[in-house]
């Protein structure tokens, strides 16, 4: 049965961050729990051909990336077992942590997030990895999945 209201139009013109305004968020990384980079890290690199790219270690994790397109594959390591990459590997086991979705406006898209009700990990946006601004999620509310936002 059609629907009697098209979707609207998403509006492109280019924000202050030079990203569309109005465009979806794009996938920045896909970040996996793993008991160690040391093991992994080969296969993404040496057998899939993926090139690493350098990231600065944060929230109690070791981290190595690697690129996939425009995108970055976040494997991460804990340093400790009450880190929350430890104590998400105790609980589940290595996998997906999360998915990092780049945004043009941080601060909007949170406030977009309470409109609808979606629960916040982080009210307000921190300093995450590389010094760029992030909020995470909770899963609650996002069909199980948790979610970070960074501002682009």
């Amino acid at each position: 049965m059609p629907h009697d209201t098209p979707f609207p139009k998403p509006n492109h013109a280019a924000s202050s961050t030079g990203a569309p305004e109005g465009a979806p968020p794009r996938i920045a990384h896909v970040g996996i729990a793993l008991p160690s980079l040391d093991a992994a890290l080969p296969f993404f690199r040496d057998v899939l051909g993926m090139p690493e790219v350098p990231l600065a270690d944060s929230d109690g994790a070791r981290i190595a990336a690697v690129a996939s397109g425009e995108s970055l594959i976040e494997l991460l390591e804990p340093v400790g077992a009450e880190t929350p990459i430890g104590k998400y590997l105790m609980k589940r086991g290595a996998g997906i942590h999360h998915i990092c979705l780049a945004v043009a406006d941080i601060d909007a898209m949170l406030e977009r997030c309470r409109a609808h009700d979606i629960r916040l990990i982080d009210e307000t946006p921190r300093m995450g990895a590389e010094g760029k601004r992030i909020a995470f999620l909770h899963p609650s509310s996002t069909a199980g999945i948790l979610i970070e936002l960074t501002e682009q």
